[in-house]
């Protein structure tokens, strides 16, 4: 059923597809489409204008027209039908089960010790090439990662985007090596909820130092943009590196760390 109502609307003439909406809209009612941000269906859209900040060219307003309803449930649905993030297998570990429904990762957060020394054959003939994994904990996702997760207490974090570990070929011995790591797409995912999140570990966690670490795509600047209003809500006086690598694998721009 139509009815008049407020709703997105977006300029495809000012639209650059950098993405940033995306992730703003927690009803998934945007995506890319062909390089140009475009509202799904009127059903996903409510109306509110929380993307609206998040575009660069000012290509998105707010206008009243007829339009479907906007369906909760739909919404629902649709949220519902995405594909998880991670598999739900894990690794071996010291396991901390945590109550809740949802992903089995979600469920049950490991640490474990990453080997301090190894034998080059075993590794080798377990595929490593030789190379050891500095992870020491799981989840990775953001999103699945709780704020009270034993391995965030006075951690050093690392908090990257999800395609910085296929272009950096040194990630585990260059960033990840003594921290905590957090993983996520801005683009993607949910930028409340990792708003949210953040705050709440910035505020009871005692991290000691944050590296935020992005690729130099334009829909990656929402990361650090994240964190540093969650250092603002939280209070915390933490400091704060970022880094920018290339799609080459290069390291382009490291920022000197700033207080929130």
């Amino acid at each position: 059923m139509k009815v008049i109502r407020k709703i997105i609307q977006i300029d495809e003439n000012l639209c650059d597809g950098c993405g940033n909406c995306v992730p703003a809209c927690a009803e998934g009612a945007i995506e890319i489409v062909d390089g140009k941000a475009r509202v799904v269906a009127d059903i996903y859209c409510d109306g509110l204008g929380a993307c609206l900040g998040e575009c660069p060219q000012g290509a998105l307003t707010l206008v009243e027209r007829e339009a479907e309803e906007f369906d909760e449930h739909a919404v629902e649905k649709r949220l519902a039908a995405r594909p998880p993030a991670v598999s739900p297998q894990a690794p071996e570990g010291r396991i901390f089960p945590l109550a809740g429904e949802g992903c089995p990762s979600r469920r049950m957060v490991r640490a474990f010790d990453p080997p301090a020394g190894a034998v080059p054959g075993a590794l080798e003939a377990a595929g490593t090439g030789g190379e050891e994994s500095a992870l020491s904990h799981w989840p990775v996702q953001i999103h699945l990662v709780p704020p009270d997760a034993p391995f965030l207490r006075g951690a050093d974090l690392l908090v990257m985007a999800d395609c910085v570990p296929v272009a950096f070929p040194s990630l585990h011995r260059e960033l990840l090596r003594g921290r905590s790591v957090m993983i996520g797409c801005p683009k993607f995912d949910d930028r409340e909820a990792y708003l949210e999140k953040f705050t709440r570990i910035f505020r009871e966690a005692g991290i000691r130092r944050i590296t935020c670490v992005t690729m130099e795509v334009p829909c990656c600047g929402g990361l650090p943009q994240i964190v540093r209003q969650a250092l603002r809500r939280s209070g915390a006086e933490i400091a704060l590196d970022e880094m920018v690598i290339s799609v080459r694998g290069k390291i382009l721009e490291r920022k000197p760390a700033l207080r929130p």
